[in-house]
């Protein structure tokens, strides 16, 4: 007998599919591969109706699995934290959550295996003119988005538009020739009358670079407050979250000073910075060596992964560059899961665009968080763990996902993969990013601070080139609140670990707690607490 735990798990990711039919397909999500988003205020009311529903029965659930139910908690809330919030409304151009060019941007990237999968991926296209149509109309009457990102947006959509072949998928019995006349007759058109659109009815008509924040918009401030509290799973306040980033940022400075002074002879945390920044020889030559580099240190960490984790993901990780037309609006470096059914390896996308102004230093890092043991050890895990209801296996929740990959960072130390000094000094540099994300995102969405304002602080307290902080500015503009989580997710997971490895003493091992964080799914901060607090509390063979 199904319980009531799984059984409101299961509806609710029906709403979840439904939400974004693309990350359902890509999740392995069944019931919503034909299908494109509905964004009209109509649509939106609907799915909200119904994931408050599950939300109501989810809280007053007897269920003993506590565990599901709280992933159900938070995966409810978080469908009405962003329709509350009509993100859709002014979420233009940032390709991981903007609606009219994310389907640009990964449909190209889904591989159909089977006639069924690929008639869906056909269905798909055919039904851009009705989503496009209705996107507009929700962004002709909703909130105004900033300007500047009008002109991002348009910029994507012209380089969508210029492909011969935006969709380069191989697909049988005639199906191509059948993808190749939707693409001419029905996908190029409605793509071009919403550009048309933006440049003719939103852009010059957004906010100004001044006024950037949800701050500025009516109820925005309770509205970021649902959406840091998504993302982060915490109570903490944006004047909390801002503090602690400032507080997090001083503390990197001795780090600085003696990496600076192994590598550079330098020990003034600002010359250090500025040395990272300025000097033309720690950029790349060219993309073939940012790949090489990027699958160099994936490789390292997948050899040494044995001795730190009790069972390793079936599903390869690969490294592949972030595809040209969404590069110059696209975030340095994101993974993409591997499917369920296997057909796609998980990804790790590495952004080449401008390569000659982008930080080498970084690569280890990066790759350690984006792939091994990161996003992919993290998701694969958990698509595997297939006695737990799909929800479990499939759930993002921003504190655990980002939070684990940023712990990873300096685990990879811990592991011994970082190859030389000047790339451990890439780590704190990356420490200092998610630290000052902490404050410049509450300074955009709560304490009214300009796109200025945020652009020069991370001129100040990072190594960003300036392609990457204008940006990094940019997302955390488009996606309130995401950023919060990468730094509040890791100081949790530090925190068990610690007291793990304060109550258990000897009998403390790094790879039974690594399979217990991973053993659940992503789950919110809380319920990780009780999970390892259970773990801790059972008597150790």
């Amino acid at each position: 007998m199904t319980s009531e735990a799984t059984t409101l798990a299961d509806e609710l990711l029906d709403v979840l599919g439904a939400f974004s039919p693309l990350e359902a397909t890509f999740d392995g999500i069944p019931g919503h591969d034909a299908e494109l988003p509905d964004p009209s205020e109509a649509g939106h009311e609907r799915l909200r109706a119904r994931a408050a529903g599950i939300l109501d029965r989810a809280r007053a659930s007897a269920d003993p699995d506590h565990v599901t139910l709280g992933v159900v908690v938070h995966q409810a809330e978080a469908v009405l934290a962003r329709i509350d919030a009509r993100l859709v409304e002014h979420t233009l151009a940032f390709p991981l959550s903007a609606a009219g060019v994310m389907h640009l941007a990964f449909l190209p990237q889904l591989e159909p295996v089977g006639e069924r999968a690929e008639e869906d991926f056909l269905a798909r296209l055919a039904g851009f003119p009705a989503f496009y149509e209705a996107l507009a109309e929700r962004q002709r009457g909703g909130r105004a988005p900033v300007d500047r990102l009008v002109h991002d947006a348009l910029g994507i959509l012209d380089r969508f538009l210029a492909q011969e072949t935006p969709f380069p998928q191989q697909l049988s019995g005639g199906r191509g020739a059948r993808r190749d006349e939707l693409v001419t007759a029905v996908v190029k058109p409605a793509v071009a009358r919403y550009r048309e659109f933006l440049a003719t009815e939103v852009a010059g008509h957004g906010r100004a670079d001044d006024q950037p924040g949800l701050c500025w918009l009516e109820d925005g401030e309770a509205h970021y407050a649902a959406l840091a509290h998504m993302h982060t799973t915490t109570g903490h306040t944006p004047e909390e979250l801002h503090r602690l980033g400032l507080e997090a940022l001083a503390g990197l400075e001795a780090e600085y000073a003696e990496l600076g002074r192994r590598v550079f002879g330098l020990s003034d945390p600002a010359e250090v910075r500025r040395r990272l920044r300025t000097d033309p020889g720690l950029r790349w030559r060219d993309a073939d060596e940012m790949l090489e580099t990027a699958r160099d240190a994936v490789a390292r960490a997948t050899a040494a992964a044995p001795g730190w984790f009790p069972k390793l993901p079936g599903a390869e990780c690969v490294v592949r560059a972030v595809p040209d037309t969404e590069a110059p609006a696209a975030a340095a470096a994101y993974y993409l899961p591997a499917a369920v059914d296997g057909s796609r390896p998980g990804t790790y996308f590495t952004n080449t665009h401008e390569v000659h102004t982008r930080d080498r230093f970084i690569a280890e890092t990066v790759a350690f968080h984006e792939a091994v043991p990161g996003h992919h050890f993290a998701e694969s895990v958990a698509q595997e763990l297939t006695a737990l209801p799909l929800l479990r296996r499939v759930a993002q929740i921003t504190a655990f996902s980002e939070g684990w990959a940023l712990y990873t960072e300096r685990l990879a130390e811990e592991m011994g993969l970082f190859s030389d000094d000047l790339m451990r000094l890439g780590m704190v540099a990356e420490d200092s990013v998610r630290a000052a994300r902490l404050v410049v995102d509450t300074g955009l969405h709560a304490l009214r601070w300009t796109r200025e304002q945020c652009a020069g602080f991370l001129r100040t307290h990072t190594v960003l080139s300036e392609v990457e902080v204008q940006s990094e500015t940019d997302r955390y503009i488009e996606q309130p609140g995401q950023a919060l989580a990468y730094l509040t997710g890791r100081l949790e997971i530090r925190r068990l670990r610690r007291f793990a490895e304060e109550t258990l003493g000897d009998s403390f091992d790094i790879k039974d707690f690594h399979g217990v964080v991973l053993g659940g799914g992503q789950l919110p901060l809380k319920v990780l607490d009780e999970v390892v607090r259970e773990w801790v509390a059972r008597p150790k063979v």
